[in-house]
Formats: C-alpha cells, sequence, structure tokens
C-alpha cells in the first residue's frame, strides 16, 4: 500500500472488556492511523452489562454483534470475535485492525494477524497482560484517551517501564560516534522494542516535548532544514 493512501481499518470491540465511556476518545484515536471501514462490538446485548454501550453504538455507527452466552462461564464473546476477524482477514478488505480489549485471549489472534502482514492496534487498560501489548505492533491505553479537563496536570499511567532506562537504551543503540542519537532514530528503536511506548503515558503529548523535560538528557536542534532533533545522556 503506498504511503499516501488511507489505511483501512477494522476496529472490533470486546464489550465485555472495555469501557463505552472511552469510545468517542477511541475512534479518534484509531483516525490518526487509518479509515475504521469496519467498526463491530461482540457481547450479548440481552443482558444489563451492556447497557451503557447502546446509545454509543448508534452514535458512532458501531454494529453490535449478538452473542449469547449459552453457557455459564463460558466467554463465547470471544469466539465470536476471533471467528469474524479471522473472516475478515481472508476476506482481505482491510489493511489492519484494532483489537479493543483488555483480554489476553487475543494474543494469539493478534500475532497470526500479523503473521499474515497485517497491522494491529491494540487498545486496552493497562491492566492488560504483557502477552498481548506485545502481540501487537501499536498499543494504547484507555487512560491517556480519557483526559481530564484542560486545567487540570496532564495524566501519567502507572505500573509503565521506567523512561530514564528507555531513553538512554535507545540512545545507546542508536547514537553515532559523537555520542548524539537522532531523536527520530531514538523514538523508533523504542516503539519497536516497546509496542506500549507512548508519550501520553508519561504526560505529554509529543516525543519531542517529553525528551526536552528530561534532566538526564542534552537536546541539541540543527539550524538547517532538516529539523533534526539530537539527544545525549547528560554526563554527570
Amino acid at each position: 500500500m503506498a504511503a499516501t493512501e488511507t489505511a483501512r481499518l477494522a476496529v472490533l470491540i470486546d464489550a465485555d472488556n472495555a469501557s463505552a465511556s472511552v469510545v468517542k476518545e477511541l475512534l479518534e484515536e484509531v483516525a490518526k492511523y487509518g479509515t475504521a471501514t469496519v467498526k463491530r462490538a461482540y457481547g450479548d446485548w440481552t443482558t444489563q452489562n451492556l447497557v451503557g454501550w447502546k446509545e454509543h453504538l448508534h452514535r458512532h455507527a458501531i454494529q453490535p454483534m449478538q452473542q449469547f452466552a449459552y453457557t455459564k462461564g463460558k466467554n463465547s464473546t470471544d469466539s465470536a470475535f476471533i471467528i469474524d476477524a479471522m473472516d475478515l482477514l481472508y476476506a482481505g478488505n482491510v489493511d489492519g485492525f484494532c483489537l479493543v480489549s483488555s483480554d489476553s485471549d487475543f494474543t494469539r489472534l493478534a500475532t497470526r494477524m500479523r503473521e499474515a502482514g497485517k497491522v494491529v492496534y491494540g487498545l486496552g487498560e493497562r491492566k492488560t497482560p504483557e502477552p498481548f501489548i506485545a502481540a501487537c505492533d501499536k498499543f494504547i491505553f484507555f487512560e491517556v484517551l480519557k483526559r481530564p479537563s484542560e486545567a487540570a496536570l496532564p495524566v501519567q499511567v502507572d505500573g509503565i517501564p521506567d523512561l530514564k532506562e528507555l531513553v538512554i537504551h535507545a540512545i545507546k543503540e542508536t547514537s553515532r560516534d559523537s555520542g548524539w542519537a537522532a531523536l527520530s532514530s531514538v523514538g523508533s528503536f523504542i516503539n519497536k522494542n516497546n509496542t506500549s511506548f507512548d508519550p501520553r503515558n508519561y504526560g505529554f503529548n509529543k516525543l519531542s516535548e517529553l525528551v526536552r523535560k528530561q534532566t538526564f538528557l542534552e537536546v541539541k536542534e540543527t539550524t538547517d532544514t532538516s529539523g533534526f532533533v539530537h539527544l545525549s545522556v547528560r554526563a554527570r
């Protein structure tokens, strides 16, 4: 697919494991990566558990996929979700998938889709098990999608990897003989090795904003038109 083309994305929502309150922000996030040509939410819509979802389904044109819980204690929603995902994969009408869930049961599904050459974005709560997070090309936490009021301080997600350790390691792996590393290379290295990395997890909207606030880094910007930003670990 050419870089100028918009990726067609299938947004598949495990309504049993996703909050309806984040739907608007979730779809806005998806729009950064492509066009949601398929939007489906899975669950037993005859129960009271999913009442909060119903107004959001109509408002955002999300198709509810009914799945009765035939057996107590068995998650039939997961099975319907996975079957539909594989049907979409084989139909070949989408370029990638957005799997909205905090359930580790979708780990193998994400892996299988990536094996087929599809990009996979995961969206879920911070409690999402690491195997599912790692199985996605990129994973976004709900916690950074629901912003407080503009007057409030930026949100920082708890329980995320140590920022200093991540950045210093990336600089060491991507720096040149001069000891400086391009910000773009640092960001690419971190993202490839930590699929849930997101500057918003640390309270910043952009990586460039984040690095400028770190006292352990030296930041140097080029004066030419390239606009490169270089980083180095500040000498003690």
